[in-house]
């Protein structure tokens, strides 16, 4: 008798797939899908949002028979879609595959207005917030894999240390201190760049 998503429970269809019903997987597949891939897109550029999710389930398959059950397969499943995006930008590094090029006129002029303390009244609100994001994923980009995650989970998304702990696997401790670091080397990096974009008085 085939399942239907809202009458079967996460429990039952995870017990299932581990008995040997591979087939009942799908319905935790569609059930967690958005889900999934609204984690997914804030992590990873859109045009590898698909693999990265797809890998995402490949990985909760595989390692449907360690649950425990303890915190429930939702926040389970998070947890494997941060590190999933955690183990992309760790390839993408090793890969030198990350574009670090020039920040565009556009965008040098957003830097300089919005790390001085002069007014940023030419720019609307929405040319802001965009030019925003595009510096700081190119300022994201100078950091390792680890300090990109932590950053992003504590700063941008508001998760606490123990959440984001939680999500990649590692210690309050250590990423209150990764967390502290990375900061610290961000601003590093906006300001060397608005240094180099004035250039010598």
């Amino acid at each position: 008798m085939p399942y239907k998503s809202d009458e079967s429970s996460d429990s039952t269809i995870i017990q299932n797939v581990i008995s040997g019903d591979v087939n009942a997987f799908e319905i935790l597949l569609e059930r967690y899908q958005s889900y999934v891939f609204s984690i997914v897109r804030k992590h990873v550029p859109t045009s590898h949002a698909d693999e990265v999710a797809h890998e995402v389930f490949i990985r909760a398959y595989q390692g449907l028979s360690g649950f425990s059950g303890k915190s429930g397969f939702k926040q389970w499943l998070a947890g494997i879609s941060v590190r999933t995006c955690y183990d992309f930008w760790r390839k993408k590094y090793r890969s030198k595959e990350v574009p670090m090029s020039s920040l565009t006129n556009a965008h040098r002029e957003w830097l300089e207005n919005t790390i001085s303390t002069d007014a940023v009244s030419n720019f609307d609100e929405k040319k802001r917030r965009t030019e925003a994001l595009e510096i700081l994923d190119w300022a994201l980009g100078k950091l390792s894999a680890a300090d990109r995650m932590t950053l992003a989970l504590v700063y941008l998304e508001g998760y606490s240390h123990k959440e984001a702990g939680v999500l990649l696997g590692w210690s309050v401790a250590n990423i209150k201190i990764r967390a502290h670091r990375a900061k610290k080397k961000l601003y590093k990096i906006l300001m060397a760049k608005k240094e180099k974009i004035r250039g010598p008085l």
